[in-house]
């Protein structure tokens, strides 16, 4: 198979700017890759998630959508969630799905505003409801960032909005998930952290904070409940992933930023969604029964210690 241009070392690619976050995927050329890996192969399922659902929050773009995609590759019915903005790309989503796997998947969307508890939990009410009172595995993936260079320039009302999307979000969601994922033979949680908590980014002092309160947040919950509820909890903390959000340029990035993003990795050159929805599939299957409160880290080679 022949090796696709995304994945060699250096590769540039092709500078566009979106001016309003969240960017859109479909305005990617060429777009992130959902199912196709490094060799250049298709995503080969192998049914590790057969007769589950999940919930998948931000599953319009970027990793959120691709999990969602290997997810009902490996047979699980899903509901996918996204904000109002990114309606249309999340029914793209589900229509991909269907394509794939020849309509076989049960998929329900969800859309709505999670900063707001009553809506977290209205996430998991509808979710329940459309899937027979079943929940096998929570994936939270949703999140904001917007770059600032200086403390001082940081509004704290970006501040506030960034914790209420990327922490307080998943415990109101994961508070109303818990008594339903008890109730599953396999039940997991899987939260989307990041490179930035171990590493400090300086210009995205709220989202680096937010990502190491999930990480905290998800070591204490698995010591709360995969002892006596059987609920592992882990996190992927993703390094430099060509995403949707890639394509919202801050005033902080350059035109030469954007198109050498990622290059600085080991591995001299961003990751694609895939790569890190492999580890999300990992993570809520049986292949990692006897691993929780853990943190794998898809970087690019940085070492994490």
């Amino acid at each position: 198979m022949t090796r696709p241009e995304q994945y060699k070392p250096n590769y540039k690619p092709p500078f566009q700017m979106q001016p309003n976050a969240p960017g859109l995927q479909k305005k990617l050329d060429p777009p992130p890759l959902d199912d196709i890996l490094a060799d250049g192969r298709q995503y080969k399922p192998s049914g590790k998630l057969e007769g589950r659902t999940a919930l998948i929050t931000g599953a319009d773009s970027g990793i959120g959508r691709s999990v969602a995609i290997l997810f009902a590759l490996e047979g699980a019915d899903l509901t996918i969630h996204s904000v109002e903005v990114e309606k249309d790309e999340l029914e793209h989503v589900m229509k991909t799905i269907n394509e794939k796997t020849g309509g076989k998947r049960k998929v329900s969307t969800f859309v709505s505003d999670l900063r707001q508890e009553s809506n977290s939990k209205d996430l998991v009410a509808h979710h329940v409801k459309e899937h027979g009172g079943k929940l096998d595995a929570l994936v939270l993936n949703h999140g904001t960032q917007n770059a600032i260079t200086a403390i001082a320039d940081l509004p704290s009302e970006q501040w506030i909005n960034t914790f209420d999307t990327n922490i307080h979000s998943f415990f109101y969601i994961s508070k109303a998930a818990v008594p339903h994922l008890e109730k599953s033979e396999w039940p997991s949680i899987t939260f989307n952290a990041s490179i930035n908590m171990a590493v400090g980014r300086p210009d995205l002092l709220d989202y680096t904070a937010t990502k190491g309160a999930i990480v905290a947040f998800m070591r204490a919950l698995s010591n709360q409940v995969v002892g006596d509820k059987g609920i592992r909890c882990n996190a992927v903390a993703p390094g430099p992933i060509w995403t949707p959000l890639m394509r919202v340029l801050p005033a902080t990035m350059t035109k030469e930023s954007i198109e050498t993003f990622g290059t600085t990795q080991p591995m001299k050159r961003a990751g694609q969604p895939v790569e890190v929805a492999t580890c999300f599939v990992f993570l809520a299957s049986a292949d990692s029964s006897y691993i929780s409160g853990q943190v794998i880290h898809v970087n690019g080679g940085v070492v994490i210690n």
